[in-house]
């Protein structure tokens, strides 16, 4: 049972993965289903199994901030903001309904798809906040998935280096912390800076587990 109390204008990192670390996302138009869903819950409020019926007034835009995230095959990274009474918790909710009767209905299955509730991880400072998307937005590259971050599609780096401009995220919210000029340019290099780094931490983890 997750023990944290979301405070409203705090930042949290929540994730979860699938159920018995089976992947969750098993084709591109999975990752892209999830992402809709997430747009979806934010401007229009209720999410169906087929997306037609809605009710505006359920909309999470201005109920919380989604800041970035990174999905991979068995789970996924989120940076949200509360700025109003329960939402994330509720945005979570409709969220992994949703998602999972899609995914259980396409593919002819039933039961949770991910790991019991999702976990969350409060952010104490901005500092702190920076570096968390930063390691979100370095997972597929640490994991092989890609050999270049602007490349990876399902992750909202591209957004914060400039390449996507149709965001979801409020990724204002981070490039303020940076420098007043060429704030995408300087969170590339931010990001680039800790890629070596990480890279030598995954190694000396996969040792140590093996």
């Amino acid at each position: 049972m997750r023990k944290i109390s979301f405070v409203n204008g705090e930042y949290y990192h929540v994730f979860n993965r699938g159920v018995d670390k089976r992947k969750i996302f098993l084709a591109n138009y999975d990752y892209e289903r999830f992402l809709y869903t997430v747009k979806y819950l934010l401007t229009v409020g209720t999410a169906q199994t087929d997306l037609k019926l809605f009710d505006q007034s359920l909309a999470f835009r201005g109920r919380l901030s989604f800041i970035c995230y990174c999905l991979m095959p068995n789970h996924y990274h989120l940076v949200i903001q509360q700025t109003r009474e329960n939402a994330i918790s509720d945005f979570m909710h409709r969220l992994s309904t949703s998602y999972t009767k899609y995914f259980n209905l396409n593919r002819k299955r039933t039961g949770r798809l991910f790991e019991n509730s999702f976990k969350a991880v409060h952010i104490s400072s901005e500092e702190l906040l920076l570096h968390t998307t930063r390691y979100i937005h370095l997972n597929p590259l640490l994991a092989n998935l890609t050999t270049k971050l602007e490349t990876y599609p399902w992750s909202s780096y591209p957004d914060y280096i400039g390449m996507r401009h149709d965001t979801i995220c409020a990724k204002e919210q981070i490039l303020r912390l940076l420098s007043e000029q060429k704030q995408t340019e300087v969170y590339k290099n931010f990001a680039a800076d800790q890629i070596d780094y990480s890279k030598k931490l995954k190694y000396i983890e996969s040792v140590l587990i093996e």
